[in-house]
């Protein structure tokens, strides 16, 4: 687990304590952004790419590379941005897919399961009426696919990671605005660092960038709707249905 700093909501002045993502370096030391404990956190108003990424350097090899910028989401409504301690800059990313991918992809990335799926029944949907509808119907889902072991979060939790188990982490989007490439990338890292399958379902589809970005990173898409039938939407997803877990 990643250090702790306690963070004062500007907007609300709620309270809370914020824990940092930790993440593998292309090394495969644990690499986390350094949190500045002096500084308060600042409510996002507007974003632009550049803040969406901090500059992070691997103390075990040396490496730098950008990392999601720590972001707190309070019950105010507020998004607040969480204070980075710098390191010499080496400008931000010039394409989204070159942000904070690791080297040696091919080595960490955890990939989908080739063999010939085992014969299953046939789906049955659970009808989406609520948020947590949703979760329950992608949680079905992934245990039709064979995933095992599969755990719902008793609330939204702060990582976004919605369903956890032995061998994939997933997350929903029950909102109604496309799921973004700043969700599909953050999702693919927990899954790299849990060496789990990342599988994204989303009811309203996801932004162009987005779904490009998860054929790069081999990240399986469905979108849902109201029947609580997921569709796979990109390449890795059909190979998911077709091959299971």
């Amino acid at each position: 687990m990643g250090e702790s700093v306690p963070v004062s909501c500007p907007t609300c002045s709620r309270r809370h304590t914020f824990v940092v993502s930790v993440y593998p370096c292309a090394c495969g030391a644990p690499v986390a952004p350094p949190l500045a404990r002096d500084a308060p956190a600042q409510p996002i108003t507007h974003r632009t790419w550049t803040d969406e990424w901090v500059m992070v350097r691997c103390a075990a090899c040396g490496r730098q590379g950008h990392w999601p910028q720590p972001e707190l989401g309070c019950p105010c409504g507020a998004v607040l941005r969480i204070p980075v301690r710098p390191v010499n800059p080496a400008g931000p990313p010039r394409e989204p897919q070159e942000s904070h991918e690791p080297q040696d992809t091919a080595r960490v990335r955890p990939t989908l399961s080739r063999r010939p799926a085992a014969p299953r029944p046939s789906f049955h949907p659970l009808t989406i009426r609520t948020a947590r509808d949703v979760v329950t119907a992608a949680a079905l889902y992934l245990r039709w696919l064979g995933f095992h072991g599969i755990v719902q979060a008793e609330e939204q939790p702060a990582s976004g990671i919605d369903l956890r188990g032995p061998e994939v982490v997933a997350q929903v989007d029950p909102t109604t605005s496309p799921a973004s490439l700043r969700s599909v990338e953050t999702l693919w890292l927990h899954g790299l660092s849990a060496s789990a399958v990342s599988v994204f379902f989303s009811l309203a589809g996801y932004a162009d960038d987005a779904r490009a970005r998860a054929d790069d990173l081999g990240v399986p898409l469905f979108v849902m709707d109201l029947t609580g039938a997921p569709q796979p939407v990109n390449t890795p997803a059909t190979e998911l249905v077709s091959s299971g877990a």
